[in-house]
């Protein structure tokens, strides 16, 4: 998955940059990232059987100079172990991510020949039941907007690739009609003008009043407010929100076979 970046030469904003995912039944997802690149943020999707999706968003620690072999690698098994762990219809969803991100961090600690933290959020979504089973190894918190308000994923794990014998735990949450979830990088949260940081409370109050059904929408107006904090664009780290939308009962659809 290419990620590009292109500057506005109209103005000193960043213009984001979008990336096209494959089509969802009933729901939509979309990942944005502004600024250059700087650290080792990045998303992935696949869609594993007729109605499972699996994605993520990860964080491999260091410069992009020097960690570009380990997030291929990280991206490669993504890639090759997502699909056949989440593949089989009877599967057990919350073992099938624990044994991912066993695997995800041992591919990590070989690529790095030792030690490389990774923070990550990685979600396997069930389009027939709406839920969504996941993983949140030292990353920051999802956010999950539904009508009762906005409810934190926190961590239920260390970050990858610190341990070899790291454990997970992977909880389920539900995904109501017309619900989302959405994910941001460390980047978004710590971005700092004049010594006060964005914050996730700040994360929280934007996504509250992003649009319901448009996951491109969410994810770019959680960055387009970080820039506007920041009156410049971003470059302490990588920026980046990833955003899943649940259709509502009057949008849904079924994906063509």
């Amino acid at each position: 998955m290419k990620l590009s970046f292109q500057r506005d030469r109209n103005s000193v904003a960043i213009v984001p940059s979008r990336t096209e995912f494959p089509p969802l039944s009933g729901a939509e997802i979309a990942g944005v990232v502004v600024g250059q690149k700087v650290g080792g943020d990045f998303f992935h999707f696949l869609r594993a059987n007729r109605c499972r999706v699996v994605f993520g968003l990860l964080d491999v620690a260091g410069r992009h100079e020097e960690n570009q072999k380990i997030v291929e690698v990280a991206r490669q098994t993504f890639q090759e172990l997502g699909k056949e762990r989440f593949g089989y219809e009877e599967v057990n969803e919350a073992d099938a991510m624990m044994e991912f991100c066993l695997e995800l961090n041992l591919s990590i600690r070989r690529a790095a020949d030792g030690v490389r933290s990774c923070a990550a959020f990685l979600g396997c979504y069930n389009e027939e039941l709406g839920t969504i089973c996941y993983a949140n190894a030292g990353h920051t918190p999802g956010l999950l907007r539904d009508p009762s308000g906005i409810t934190e994923l926190p961590a239920t794990g260390l970050p990858l690739g610190l341990f070899s014998a790291s454990t997970y735990e992977a909880p389920t949450a539900a995904l109501q009609q017309g619900a989302s979830l959405l994910l941001v990088s460390r980047g978004v949260v710590e971005a700092a003008h004049k010594k006060e940081e964005f914050g996730l409370e700040r994360v929280k109050q934007h996504f509250s009043g992003a649009p319901q059904d448009n996951a491109n929408q969410i994810a770019t107006r959680i960055l387009d407010a970080v820039q506007e904090f920041l009156h410049t664009p971003p470059d302490h780290n990588d920026v980046t929100a990833l955003a899943l939308v649940r259709a509502s009962a009057a949008r849904s659809v079924t994906m063509p076979a």
